[in-house]
């Protein structure tokens, strides 16, 4: 299975269903984006606060809109944390759990494609939002940064809420 529900954390479900939901969601999504997620699967998010949340035309859409500016506004954290720190004071962090080989990778993957690599990036599972790394650490606009980082935000989590309405049963049970 994809995804299953026993990930997503009880104290999570308790505060996506309660009043204050639509805020802990978006902290969820910075969290998420800044690549600081640790507590569940970042596929879970969206399929999870449906779950929680019901899955109504208008809150799929709200959903959605929360989930894109949220992981936006984290990856564009990480992105101005690496453009004034840069790559050695990122590899020094605990909580970025990247390895060098791996940023090497980010590097050429990004040095071929360029900033197209950022939205490509942010609608794929597994490398999701990792291009923000190289992107961050390049002489790319900020603007021209957020732009592309909410366009792949905007893909995946689209993507996401469509497997959930279409296979929500079989993907979360």
């Amino acid at each position: 299975m994809l995804l299953q529900a026993e990930y997503l954390p009880e104290w999570v479900e308790t505060w996506l269903s309660s009043e204050l939901g639509l805020l802990v969601l978006f902290g969820i999504c910075i969290l998420e984006g800044a690549m600081m997620l640790r507590f569940m699967p970042s596929e879970l998010v969206v399929p999870g606060a449906l779950l929680v949340m019901g899955a109504s035309p208008s809150t799929v859409v709200l959903v959605v809109i929360i989930a894109v500016i949220g992981t936006t506004i984290g990856q564009y954290l990480l992105f101005r944390l690496l453009r004034r720190g840069g790559r050695e004071y990122l590899l020094e962090k605990r909580w970025f759990r990247v390895s060098e080989s791996r940023l090497d990778t980010l590097d050429r993957w990004f040095d071929r494609w360029g900033p197209i690599a950022v939205p490509v990036s942010n609608s794929m599972l597994m490398i999701r939002g990792l291009l923000t790394i190289p992107a961050g650490l390049s002489e790319m606009d900020h603007r021209k940064f957020v732009v592309l980082s909410a366009i792949g935000s905007l893909s995946f989590q689209t993507i996401l809420a469509g497997l959930y309405l279409v296979f929500g049963h079989v993907l979360l049970f």
